[in-house]
């Protein structure tokens, strides 16, 4: 669902900075606003969970890949806004170290699993959690929750790939960006989200809450001690455990390198051609491309890439935490 640089026009990436400045602006008002000083910091576990969720690629029938993104779990722990937060520096981390989405198109992907992804689920959630009043009640808002969630961002990265073939296209009528239209992105996209990656959202995300709600209820609810020794404890498990995103071969769908997307057959035969804006558009070089290191063996370099990023993530915001401590110290 990361969509990279050169799939989607300057323009669309245009339109949805726009949109997501605002709701960045309110998100981190609301933070403020609400969220209890002493949780602040947690923002970066919660990017930190989302990040290393996003590296376990799973296999999808026809060769792709897809993964979970952990935003109704944020959005249920710290709130929607919250997450909004977290999920986007993330997703900034994944962009620009990783080269795991586009830097032009940030703002696109932000939209997709930085709001609608974590407000969807989270209401849904709340809607449901309402309606039966009940633990089982609330582990079935988890789930449901949670795999619709994903599944309405998937639908709308989508529709941002299938309008591209209508509005951008050569005077031989190829593609200039993202070739497939909205009669075969959709599809494409729900087929893996439906069946497979909401699947594991709404496990991932039911699993790691009942982990903290016993561990350390505090995080979820006000007024008790907050135990971060046992979720860093989980966080570790999931590093180590990283690699086996190296298992699903192939590329998430929608995401292929020039090199790979003129042999792609989503068209039902081989596209035979590149849209010249992702042959010859913006090129930007990741540090570490692919969460993977010169000279080590992929699963080393996958570790190391999933230590640095989540670490990344969690300074951060144990930085601005102490930052916000300190202004209002003075």
């Amino acid at each position: 669902m990361h969509i990279p640089d050169n799939y989607l026009s300057p323009s669309t990436c245009g339109v949805f900075t726009a949109i997501m400045i605002p709701i960045w602006y309110y998100s981190i008002k609301k933070v403020k606003e609400e969220l209890p000083k002493d949780k602040l910091p947690l923002i970066g576990v919660g990017a930190a969970f989302s990040f290393l969720l996003m590296m376990f690629n799973l296999p999808i029938p026809g060769g792709t890949t897809a993964h979970a993104v952990g935003g109704t779990l944020v959005a249920i722990l710290l709130g929607p806004y919250a997450a909004c937060i977290a999920i986007s520096v993330a997703l900034l981390i994944q962009a620009v170290i990783f080269g795991d989405g586009g830097i032009i198109s940030f703002a696109v992907n932000c939209f997709n699993m930085a709001f609608l992804l974590p407000f969807s689920g989270y209401y849904i959630f709340r809607l449901i959690k309402n309606i039966l009043p009940t633990s089982l009640g609330e582990k079935t808002a988890i789930v449901i929750g949670s795999y619709i969630g994903i599944n309405i961002a998937a639908f709308a990265a989508a529709v941002e790939f299938g309008i591209q073939p209508l509005l951008f296209t050569d005077a031989a009528g190829h593609a200039l960006y993202c070739p497939y239209p909205i009669s075969v992105a959709v599809p494409a996209m729900m087929l893996a989200h439906l069946l497979v990656a909401g699947v594991a959202e709404a496990i991932f995300t039911l699993a790691i809450y009942e982990f903290i709600i016993k561990v350390s209820p505090g995080i979820i609810h006000n007024g008790q001690k907050i135990k971060t020794n046992p979720v860093f404890v989980l966080m570790i498990v999931l590093v180590i455990a990283s690699p086996l995103g190296l298992l699903a071969d192939g590329t998430a769908w929608g995401e292929w390198g020039a090199d790979e997307i003129a042999g792609d057959t989503s068209l039902g035969t081989v596209l035979g051609y590149i849209p010249d804006k992702i042959a010859n558009g913006f090129n930007y070089h990741a540090l570490l491309p692919d969460y993977t290191m010169t000279g080590m063996p992929d699963i080393i370099g996958y570790i190391l890439s999933a230590v640095i990023g989540a670490a990344a993530l969690i300074i951060i915001f144990k930085l601005i935490g102490s930052h916000n401590d300190t202004n209002k110290a003075v």
